[in-house]
């Protein structure tokens, strides 16, 4: 599992090791790493041109000290000095190894940029110099690597308030801080690499948190030689309506695909009809009426995808949530909630899949403050609704209350596409009826979707339908 930390975690902990080292000694460590991250991304060091972009910080010492490392290679190192000081016997060294100072222009004709503008601490946005740096940096002819974290971006939030460094590779020393997984300021990490530094033992519980394929194969259930179709789950979907049959269809397909033992479809005549052309495997219970009687026994529901939002739907809305099984909440289900708060008052476990507009809508705010800040509003919205909470968006966020936010990291840009949502829905639905907690199923159900996704589209544009069709391949990926 990858861990992420705050920034004041992290200087917490580089103070704690630093009290047992020698002076010096965690920059040199940091500085080695880096120094051998920019060869690998140079490729041949010797008679590479190379521009540190050296701040005020230790971020700029780092900065110097690789780019001593670089110019014995041979490689042609300048720096510019942004900041109002500079980390003198950082600057002395890269003299003494044949380093030169210069002016901004420099970045205009090199092959690798160094970012040590800011580091970890800075919170707001860029001013000047710094500012004029970026820009430079972003519009030059090089690779741009940033130390630690990109300039501009919130090492803890993820915010980028400003102007930023958008980097190709960044560089985090000790451990991974939260603002380089979380949108927008994951769009500006580029590939992320670690360097080991010595904090493991001195961080504490983490911020956020990334399953990998690993941690996705150890919590997925796995049925066993006594397993039957009610013991590997039963899951209820309640979705579609006369003008949104697809819905039904897609999100039935998601929860079949993901190892539901059954699924019971609830729905109105023209969404029965459509699941039952596409879905033979599905028990399916025909409504003329907002009603749950003769559906059977399920042990979670699916509530939302295409539901509609008037009186029938939210009779219907109501009745699942009284019952005494975890249920996923989504689509027009969160706005029949976002209008209605009393139908989230139940004690069984909820978990609710929004969108930044439908979490807007829930928590009364601009969808721009959560598109902003997208880590604050789902752990307040968990907090406040007492709920799990799945943020979907380029960066999908499971947050509940007194846990770790997870960060799904898997996915492609293709998945922004009508009815794929219904999809997860159908996925994650069909993981609570087999037993995980709104927890582990919103993480694993966001995980095998963006897969099933980046299976599905191949690099090209997908269909809705074969992301459900992918899951299967997405967990036979797992291993």
């Amino acid at each position: 599992m990858l861990t992420a930390y705050t920034a004041d975690q992290i200087r917490a902990a580089e103070q704690a090791l630093m009290a047992r080292l020698p002076d010096g000694t965690l920059m040199e460590r940091a500085a080695a790493g880096l120094a051998a991250c920019c060869a690998a991304m140079l490729g041949r060091v010797y008679g590479a041109r190379v521009v540190l972009l050296v701040g005020s910080g230790d971020n700029g010492g780092d900065a110097l000290y690789a780019g001593v490392r670089l110019a014995r290679r041979g490689a042609q190192v300048e720096a510019v000095l942004a900041g109002s000081k500079v980390h003198e016997a950082g600057l002395a060294a890269l003299r003494q190894a044949g380093g030169r100072v210069r002016g901004i222009e420099a970045v205009d004709r090199v092959d690798l940029v160094v970012d040590g503008l800011v580091g970890i601490g800075v919170t707001g946005a860029l001013r000047e110099p710094y500012a004029k740096a970026v820009a430079r940096a972003n519009q030059g002819p090089g690779l741009v690597v940033a130390v630690d974290v990109p300039s501009g971006v919130d090492a803890s939030t993820g915010r980028v308030p400003g102007a930023a460094v958008r980097a190709h590779v960044t560089v985090t020393m000790g451990a991974c801080k939260t603002g380089l997984l979380i949108d927008p300021g994951a769009g500006y990490t580029g590939r992320l690499e670690l360097v080991d530094i010595g904090l493991g033992a001195y961080l504490p519980d983490p911020d956020v948190a990334a399953l990998t394929d690993g941690d996705v194969a150890d919590l997925l259930p796995e049925p066993g030689a006594e397993s039957d179709k009610y013991r590997r789950g039963v899951v209820g979907v309640a979705a579609g309506s006369e003008e949104y049959t697809g819905a039904a269809v897609l999100a039935v397909g998601g929860a079949l695909h993901a190892g539901a033992g059954m699924v019971r479809y609830a729905g109105t005549a023209a969404p029965v009809a459509q699941v039952r052309s596409h879905w033979p495997e599905a028990v399916i219970t025909e409504l003329s009426e907002p009603s749950l009687d003769g559906v059977g026994r399920v042990q979670a529901w699916v509530l939302g995808p295409g539901l509609g939002t008037g009186d029938f739907a939210h009779e219907l809305a109501r009745r699942v949530l009284a019952s005494d099984v975890p249920v996923l909440v989504d689509a027009d289900a969160l706005t029949l909630v976002s209008r209605d708060a009393t139908l989230l008052r139940r004690s069984a476990p909820v978990l609710i899949t929004p969108h930044a507009g439908e979490l807007a809508r829930l928590m009364r705010v601009p969808r721009e403050r959560v598109e902003a800040s997208r880590l604050e509003h789902a752990r307040r919205a968990a907090a406040d609704l007492g709920v799990t909470v799945l943020l979907k968006g380029s960066t999908t966020l499971v947050a509940e209350q007194d846990r770790p936010v997870r960060v799904n990291r898997t996915g492609t840009s293709r998945l922004a596409t009508g009815g794929t949502g219904d999809v997860l829905a159908g996925v994650a639905g069909a993981l609570l009826a087999q037993g995980l907690s709104c927890y582990d199923a919103g993480s694993c159900g966001a995980y095998l979707h963006g897969l099933a996704g980046q299976l599905a589209a191949d690099g090209a544009p997908l269909v809705t339908a074969d992301v459900a069709a992918a899951i299967p391949a997405a967990i036979r990926s797992l291993s």
